[in-house]
């Protein structure tokens, strides 16, 4: 069954911390009060979220996350309802984080790489399983022959084992885009997440809750 920015499938072995619902705080006001050590590219990165996105728990392992575009615009899409093509709404599993064409794009958590996928409404894209975490990644810049991903330096293919902040492409304006942006999406057993919350623990976590 293939992938696109709206249904997925896959596992996979190593994995983030058990997800666990968030904590409904006063979270989002407290950012005046982060710990200094906090990358200044998340604390940024968090801050422009809705406030409406909880927050998991702070487990100390949501540090080892990393937020995956490196050179940040801002977010174009939150998950959710949006409307589609047509303006009818429609669900929108994931974040849409635009950046620079060609921008590298980094590894969330370490795991393998489940499915390369190419075309459709995600063009070229990842999905990479870790533990009961798949982490996808849509509208990458380069070119799929033979099941293979290619950019520049970057060559993925399924089965290959990645590490955690790992360069796994670019940026790019494949499949169903009318800019240069990452299609983030995460599931958990199965289920969609909110991204947002996923960056919001991973930033409690940097700052000890």
């Amino acid at each position: 069954m293939p992938w696109d920015c709206f249904r997925a499938v896959g596992s996979g072995a190593g994995s983030p911390p058990a997800w666990v619902p968030g904590l409904q705080s006063n979270w989002f006001g407290r950012l005046g009060a982060w710990n200094r050590l906090l990358p200044l590219g998340l604390l940024l990165a968090v801050a422009l979220l809705p406030a409406r996105a909880a927050p998991a728990q702070a487990e100390p392992r949501w540090r080892r996350g990393v937020f995956p575009v490196v050179s940040f615009f801002g977010y174009t899409s939150h998950f959710g309802l949006r409307a589609g093509p047509g303006g009818a709404a429609q669900p929108h599993y994931g974040l849409d984080m635009a950046a620079p064409l060609g921008s590298p794009i980094r590894n969330w958590w370490g795991g393998v790489v489940s499915d390369v996928l190419a075309g459709g409404a995600c063009g070229n894209g990842l999905v990479i399983s870790s533990g009961p975490y798949e982490h996808l990644y849509c509208h990458l810049a380069g070119e799929v022959i033979g099941g293979v991903y290619r950019s520049g330096e970057v060559q993925v293919a399924s089965g290959q084992r990645l590490q955690a902040g790992e360069l796994i492409g670019h940026v790019g304006i494949t499949g169903r885009t009318t800019g240069p942006h990452l299609h983030w999406g995460i599931r958990y057993r199965g289920q969609w997440l909110d991204p947002a919350a996923i960056l919001r623990a991973m930033a409690m976590a940097r700052r000890g809750g």
